[in-house]
Protein backbone atom coordinates (compact mmCIF):
# COMPACT_ATOMS: atom_id res chain seq x y z
CA UNK A 1 0.00 0.00 0.00
CA UNK A 2 1.14 3.74 -0.76
CA UNK A 3 2.28 6.23 1.43
CA UNK A 4 -0.33 9.09 2.49
CA UNK A 5 1.63 12.88 2.67
CA UNK A 6 1.87 12.72 5.86
CA UNK A 7 3.19 9.30 6.28
CA UNK A 8 5.61 10.57 3.85
CA UNK A 9 6.41 13.50 5.46
CA UNK A 10 7.04 11.80 9.00
CA UNK A 11 9.41 9.78 7.31
CA UNK A 12 11.22 12.45 5.09
CA UNK A 13 12.10 13.84 8.86
CA UNK A 14 12.95 10.88 10.43
CA UNK A 15 15.17 9.83 7.63
CA UNK A 16 17.11 13.43 8.42
CA UNK A 17 17.23 13.17 12.00
CA UNK A 18 17.51 9.53 12.12
CA UNK A 19 20.95 9.95 14.32
CA UNK A 20 20.53 12.00 16.99
CA UNK A 21 16.81 10.31 17.85
CA UNK A 22 15.51 7.33 19.19
CA UNK A 23 14.33 4.85 16.70
CA UNK A 24 12.25 2.80 19.20
CA UNK A 25 11.18 5.51 20.93
CA UNK A 26 9.84 7.05 17.50
CA UNK A 27 8.09 4.06 16.60
CA UNK A 28 6.71 3.68 20.07
CA UNK A 29 5.22 6.84 19.95
CA UNK A 30 4.00 6.18 16.51
CA UNK A 31 1.81 3.30 17.38
CA UNK A 32 0.81 5.42 20.11
CA UNK A 33 -0.63 8.04 17.44
CA UNK A 34 -1.94 5.41 15.09
CA UNK A 35 -4.59 3.68 17.80
CA UNK A 36 -5.49 7.60 18.45
CA UNK A 37 -6.36 8.23 14.85
CA UNK A 38 -8.52 4.87 14.20
CA UNK A 39 -11.60 4.95 15.51
CA UNK A 40 -11.53 1.15 16.81
CA UNK A 41 -9.06 -0.93 18.46
CA UNK A 42 -6.86 -2.14 15.73
CA UNK A 43 -4.49 -5.56 15.77
CA UNK A 44 -0.87 -6.39 15.47
CA UNK A 45 -1.00 -6.23 11.54
CA UNK A 46 -3.06 -3.48 11.08
CA UNK A 47 -0.83 -1.83 13.17
CA UNK A 48 2.49 -3.01 11.30
CA UNK A 49 0.75 -1.59 8.14
CA UNK A 50 0.17 1.74 9.47
CA UNK A 51 3.76 2.50 11.01
CA UNK A 52 5.14 1.02 8.42
CA UNK A 53 7.05 -1.54 10.56
CA UNK A 54 7.54 -5.44 10.86
CA UNK A 55 4.68 -7.44 12.89
CA UNK A 56 8.00 -8.76 15.76
CA UNK A 57 8.78 -5.01 16.28
CA UNK A 58 5.01 -4.08 16.72
CA UNK A 59 4.61 -6.68 19.22
CA UNK A 60 7.40 -6.27 21.38
CA UNK A 61 6.49 -2.36 21.38
CA UNK A 62 3.16 -3.06 22.42
CA UNK A 63 4.26 -5.11 25.10
CA UNK A 64 6.25 -2.46 26.48
CA UNK A 65 3.54 -0.46 26.21
CA UNK A 66 1.23 -2.45 28.15
CA UNK A 67 3.23 -3.17 31.15
CA UNK A 68 3.23 0.60 31.69
CA UNK A 69 -1.18 0.63 30.80
CA UNK A 70 -0.24 2.77 27.91
CA UNK A 71 -2.19 0.82 25.75
CA UNK A 72 -4.49 -2.31 26.86
CA UNK A 73 -5.26 -5.47 24.75
CA UNK A 74 -8.70 -6.22 24.07
CA UNK A 75 -10.95 -9.95 24.76
CA UNK A 76 -10.30 -10.34 21.03
CA UNK A 77 -6.58 -9.93 20.70
CA UNK A 78 -6.85 -6.14 19.32
CA UNK A 79 -5.42 -3.29 21.07
CA UNK A 80 -5.98 0.65 22.02
CA UNK A 81 -4.91 3.52 24.20
CA UNK A 82 -4.32 2.53 27.98
CA UNK A 83 -5.69 4.06 31.32
CA UNK A 84 -1.74 5.32 31.85
CA UNK A 85 -1.73 7.97 29.40
CA UNK A 86 -4.77 10.23 31.48
CA UNK A 87 -2.52 9.46 34.31
CA UNK A 88 -0.19 11.41 32.69
CA UNK A 89 -1.74 13.80 30.61
CA UNK A 90 -2.64 14.74 34.94
CA UNK A 91 0.95 16.48 34.56
CA UNK A 92 0.41 18.50 31.24
CA UNK A 93 -0.37 22.02 31.88
CA UNK A 94 -1.05 21.11 35.71
CA UNK A 95 -1.81 24.72 36.85
CA UNK A 96 -4.00 25.53 33.97
CA UNK A 97 -6.19 22.05 34.63
CA UNK A 98 -6.40 22.68 38.16
CA UNK A 99 -7.85 26.53 37.62
CA UNK A 100 -10.23 25.17 34.97
CA UNK A 101 -11.58 21.92 36.39
CA UNK A 102 -14.32 24.09 38.97
CA UNK A 103 -15.50 26.23 36.29
CA UNK A 104 -15.19 23.73 33.99
CA UNK A 105 -17.92 21.43 35.99
CA UNK A 106 -19.89 24.75 36.64
CA UNK A 107 -20.36 25.26 33.05
CA UNK A 108 -21.06 21.71 32.08
CA UNK A 109 -23.64 20.88 35.16
CA UNK A 110 -24.89 24.69 33.73
CA UNK A 111 -24.88 24.18 30.00
CA UNK A 112 -25.68 19.73 30.37
CA UNK A 113 -23.18 20.10 27.71
CA UNK A 114 -19.86 18.47 27.93
CA UNK A 115 -16.99 21.26 28.82
CA UNK A 116 -14.08 20.90 27.53
CA UNK A 117 -10.27 22.73 27.74
CA UNK A 118 -7.71 23.29 24.72
CA UNK A 119 -4.89 24.42 24.36
CA UNK A 120 -2.92 25.28 21.04
CA UNK A 121 0.03 23.29 19.72
CA UNK A 122 1.61 24.10 16.67
CA UNK A 123 -1.05 24.80 13.83
CA UNK A 124 -3.88 22.70 15.75
CA UNK A 125 -5.97 23.20 18.83
CA UNK A 126 -5.66 19.96 21.13
CA UNK A 127 -8.43 19.32 23.85
CA UNK A 128 -6.44 19.08 27.01
CA UNK A 129 -9.10 17.86 29.72
CA UNK A 130 -13.20 17.52 28.99
CA UNK A 131 -16.00 17.26 32.07
CA UNK A 132 -19.41 16.11 31.33
CA UNK A 133 -22.57 17.38 32.98
CA UNK A 134 -23.54 15.13 36.09
CA UNK A 135 -27.20 15.50 35.35
CA UNK A 136 -27.82 15.37 31.53
CA UNK A 137 -30.56 12.60 30.12
CA UNK A 138 -28.30 12.95 27.08
CA UNK A 139 -25.06 15.14 25.79
CA UNK A 140 -21.85 14.20 23.58
CA UNK A 141 -18.78 12.49 24.86
CA UNK A 142 -15.33 14.29 23.83
CA UNK A 143 -12.39 12.77 24.50
CA UNK A 144 -8.73 14.38 25.79
CA UNK A 145 -6.75 14.68 22.68
CA UNK A 146 -9.14 15.53 20.21
CA UNK A 147 -7.20 18.10 17.81
CA UNK A 148 -8.21 19.84 14.95
CA UNK A 149 -6.68 22.97 12.62
CA UNK A 150 -6.41 26.32 14.52
CA UNK A 151 -8.67 27.91 11.83
CA UNK A 152 -11.20 25.54 12.24
CA UNK A 153 -13.92 25.31 15.16
CA UNK A 154 -14.94 27.51 17.90
CA UNK A 155 -12.16 26.40 20.08
CA UNK A 156 -9.32 26.99 17.58
CA UNK A 157 -10.63 30.64 16.62
CA UNK A 158 -11.05 31.39 20.31
CA UNK A 159 -7.52 30.07 20.66
CA UNK A 160 -5.93 32.57 17.56
CA UNK A 161 -8.63 35.25 19.59
CA UNK A 162 -6.35 34.82 22.63
CA UNK A 163 -2.89 35.86 20.74
CA UNK A 164 -2.41 39.80 19.57
CA UNK A 165 -4.11 40.68 16.26
CA UNK A 166 -2.09 39.58 13.37
CA UNK A 167 -1.72 41.55 10.16
CA UNK A 168 -3.71 39.85 6.94
CA UNK A 169 -5.82 37.33 9.79
CA UNK A 170 -9.40 36.97 9.37
CA UNK A 171 -11.88 39.65 10.57
CA UNK A 172 -13.71 37.18 12.49
CA UNK A 173 -11.33 37.02 15.06
CA UNK A 174 -11.47 40.50 15.66
CA UNK A 175 -15.51 40.00 16.23
CA UNK A 176 -14.66 37.02 18.91
CA UNK A 177 -12.53 39.80 20.74
CA UNK A 178 -14.86 42.64 21.00
CA UNK A 179 -17.53 39.68 22.25
CA UNK A 180 -15.33 36.88 24.17
CA UNK A 181 -16.29 34.28 22.57
CA UNK A 182 -16.62 32.29 18.96
CA UNK A 183 -19.34 30.02 17.64
CA UNK A 184 -18.95 27.49 14.80
CA UNK A 185 -21.54 24.96 13.07
CA UNK A 186 -20.22 21.78 11.30
CA UNK A 187 -16.28 22.69 10.82
CA UNK A 188 -14.75 19.73 12.70
CA UNK A 189 -17.17 17.10 12.38
CA UNK A 190 -20.60 17.48 10.74
CA UNK A 191 -23.43 18.06 12.52
CA UNK A 192 -21.63 19.22 15.88
CA UNK A 193 -21.54 22.77 16.95
CA UNK A 194 -19.41 24.66 19.60
CA UNK A 195 -19.24 28.10 21.61
CA UNK A 196 -15.90 28.33 22.51
CA UNK A 197 -13.78 31.97 24.72
CA UNK A 198 -10.36 32.42 24.85
CA UNK A 199 -8.42 31.97 28.28
CA UNK A 200 -5.12 34.33 28.30
CA UNK A 201 -2.67 35.31 30.79
CA UNK A 202 0.75 36.33 30.53
CA UNK A 203 1.75 32.27 30.12
CA UNK A 204 -1.55 30.65 29.37
CA UNK A 205 -3.07 30.36 25.96
CA UNK A 206 -6.21 28.02 25.57
CA UNK A 207 -10.08 28.42 25.15
CA UNK A 208 -12.96 27.09 27.27
CA UNK A 209 -15.59 25.31 24.84
CA UNK A 210 -18.78 23.13 25.04
CA UNK A 211 -20.39 21.12 22.20
CA UNK A 212 -23.45 20.24 20.90
CA UNK A 213 -25.62 18.83 18.23
CA UNK A 214 -26.92 21.01 15.90
CA UNK A 215 -30.50 20.03 16.28
CA UNK A 216 -32.61 20.82 18.28
CA UNK A 217 -30.81 24.53 17.99
CA UNK A 218 -29.70 26.49 20.95
CA UNK A 219 -32.36 28.71 21.70
CA UNK A 220 -30.28 31.67 22.74
CA UNK A 221 -26.90 31.15 21.35
CA UNK A 222 -25.63 34.24 22.95
CA UNK A 223 -26.82 33.28 26.47
CA UNK A 224 -24.70 30.17 25.81
CA UNK A 225 -21.53 32.04 24.59
CA UNK A 226 -21.57 34.78 27.74
CA UNK A 227 -21.98 31.56 30.17
CA UNK A 228 -18.72 30.05 28.32
CA UNK A 229 -16.60 33.30 28.11
CA UNK A 230 -18.08 33.87 31.79
CA UNK A 231 -16.57 30.49 32.44
CA UNK A 232 -13.03 31.97 31.17
CA UNK A 233 -12.84 34.30 33.09
CA UNK A 234 -13.34 32.06 36.12
CA UNK A 235 -10.56 30.06 34.78
CA UNK A 236 -8.53 33.22 34.38
CA UNK A 237 -9.13 34.62 38.07
CA UNK A 238 -7.74 31.66 39.31
CA UNK A 239 -4.66 30.54 36.83
CA UNK A 240 -1.39 30.48 39.35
Amino acid sequence: MGQTANQATRASGRAESSGTRSQTLDRGIRVLEALRENAAPMSIAELARSVDVHRSIVYRILRTLEDHRLVTRTRDGYYELGLGLPVLARGVSHGLQSAALPALSSLADATRMTAFLVVPSGDEAITLTTVEPRHSVAHLAYAPGVRHPLDRGAPGKALLAALPAREGESPDLRHVRERGWAHSRSEVLPGLSSVAAPVASDTVVASVAVVYLDAPAVSDEHALGERVHSAAKEIMADLP
